[in-house]
């Protein structure tokens, strides 16, 4: 399978054109995977955009491709999202990457009740900005044609708010309706997952309130690392997308 890589600018491009990779992206192509003059690489923009081509020159610091091929991606629908709540060490990077490698279209940090891990002020925003980096590494090792959106963290009220208008899905191992047997009805799905202790009982209730359905993903009680793309996994086949 040939090299894929990102490059916001790619959206341009047309057949015939060269495109330059510069930078970290040419560094990683000439030196970490060795790419030669003459092999078959992929580039994406990232929002849907796929060019194929051939290297024409490579180096550390630039790698030329010439574009033999364009298309289109439509964006996925009904999208899944993962709403991952914050945990300790890296357990929620670790399922980031996961979802994101396996198909999640949107990823929402959530700032649950039992989270250990608490973002505040800047620390918000570096880990927003970690997130969104570990979204885009695992983009490109799958060859995603479109990279998912990493959200800014929100509250349970804030979370509430959104399962009043969207189809909000709390994994909940305490539920009696299956996840797999979730019927798809054209609407965005929303994946909530808990930190280490899980959903605290006053946020299962807000939610449900406020419109969320809870579901069982399985007999066993899943780490927070895993839960949400195994979820992933279910629905994926649910909307036939596997």
């Amino acid at each position: 399978m040939a090299l894929h890589f990102l490059l916001e600018s790619a959206s341009d491009a047309a057949v015939g054109d060269v495109v330059s990779l510069t930078g970290a992206e040419a560094k990683h192509a000439a030196v970490v995977r060795r790419l030669r003059v003459g092999e078959a690489i992929t580039i994406g923009d990232g929002r849907g955009v796929w060019l194929s081509g051939v290297a024409e020159e490579v180096s550390p610091g630039k790698v030329d491709v010439r574009i033999s091929e364009r298309t289109e991606q439509a964006a996925p629908a009904p999208r899944i999202v993962l709403v991952q709540a914050l945990a300790k060490g890296d357990r929620d990077e670790l399922a980031v990457q996961a979802a994101c490698e396996l198909g999640v279209d949107e990823i929402v940090p959530w700032q649950a009740s039992r989270s250990v891990s608490r973002w505040e002020g800047a620390k918000a925003v570096k880990g927003r900005e970690r997130w969104a980096s570990i979204v885009r590494g695992a983009a490109k090792q799958a060859h995603r044609a479109w990279v998912p959106d990493v959200g800014a963290p929100v509250t349970t009220a804030q979370l509430a708010q959104r399962a009043a208008t969207q189809r909000v899905l709390l994994l909940d191992p305490t539920a009696t309706g299956r996840l797999s047997e979730i019927v798809a009805d054209g609407r965005d799905l929303v994946l909530v997952v808990g930190p280490e202790g899980g959903i605290a009982p006053e946020e299962l209730t807000r939610l449900t309130e406020a419109g969320a359905e809870r579901a069982l993903l399985g007999d066993t009680v899943l780490r927070t690392s895993t839960a949400g793309p195994a979820a992933i996994a279910v629905l994926s086949v649910a909307l036939g997308r596997w």
